[in-house]
Order: C-alpha cells, then structure tokens, then sequence
C-alpha cells in the first residue's frame, strides 16, 4: 500500500479537522494517482469531501469502528484486520491510503511507499504524520523540483521502505 499525504516543515497535516492547505497542482497529482484505484480513508476525512461523498472513480474503503456505520458507493472495514482482508483482493500498488491522522497511524506498518506534498511552511496544526526523514525505516528514492503555488514552495517527495 501507498500513503498520499500533504506535511509541512514539521510534518503537520491538518488543522481542526481540515488540510492546512490547499494547492491546485498537489490536487491534480492526487488524481492522477488514485483515479482507477482503491483509496483508503476514515469517516471524519471522508466528511470532508464535497457533500461528504465517496471519490468517483475510485473504489473507497472508509475505515469506522462503528459496526452499523455504512455509505452507499463504498465498502466500510470497521477494523485493520477487516480492511486487511479486504485489500487482499486489490494489487497493492493500486492501494492508497489517504487519511486522516488516524488511518494514517493504524496503517503506516502495512505501507511500503509514501508520496509525500513536502510543504517549505510550518503551519498552525493538531495534527501530525510520522516523520519519516526520522525514521531509520524509510528513504528518500524521488524528489520532484521545486515547485510553487503563490508564495509557497512545495516538493513531491517518494519514500520507500528500505
């Protein structure tokens, strides 16, 4: 499996319930990426999205631990064992896991790849991903070139499971 997440300097990823930003061109790379695949996510971020809808043409998983949770147009694994098993069916690098923090924390363990919008800002935020330059586990394997949305400079940076 593959984690898409935005991070600042500070590997912060949302606010209040909501991205820290929003930049066009990091939206288009989203869905290059995901369209045609599986995209992996929680409820809360799932509200977030345009009239709280599951993502067209993409099959979404919504990760809830209450059993009598359901969304039309998506199949709900209400544990990791359970999404687990349902992932088995799907190539794994057609998987993406794409949020929130918690989702985000629960499956970093089961992803081998991490395409990661490096924001050049450190932004007010509650929450955080895991810092992967930390982390002896991971690598740096791409870095895009330096690219700009008005006055923020950002990079796509891939990290691998070594």
């Amino acid at each position: 499996m593959t984690i898409i997440v935005a991070a600042d300097e500070n590997w912060a990823i949302g606010n209040k319930d909501d991205l820290l930003v929003r930049i066009k061109e990091d939206h288009r790379n989203f869905k290059a990426l995901t369209k045609g695949n599986v995209v992996i996510l929680g409820r809360k971020t799932l509200c977030t999205f345009p009239g709280g809808l599951p993502l067209k043409e993409r099959t979404n998983i919504i990760m809830s631990r209450d059993p009598e949770y359901k969304v039309e147009g998506a199949i709900v694994a209400h544990s990791v064992e359970e999404l687990l098993e349902i992932v088995k069916q799907y190539d794994d690098d057609k998987v993406f896991v794409i949020g929130g923090g918690t989702v985000y924390d629960q499956l970093l363990p089961y992803c081998n790849k991490a395409v990661v919008t490096r924001l050049d800002h450190a932004y007010e935020a509650d929450t955080y991903f895991h810092d992967l330059d930390a982390d002896e586990e991971w690598e740096i394997t791409n870095t895009s070139d330096e690219m700009t949305s008005f006055d923020l400079t950002y990079h796509f940076v891939t990290y691998e499971r070594k």
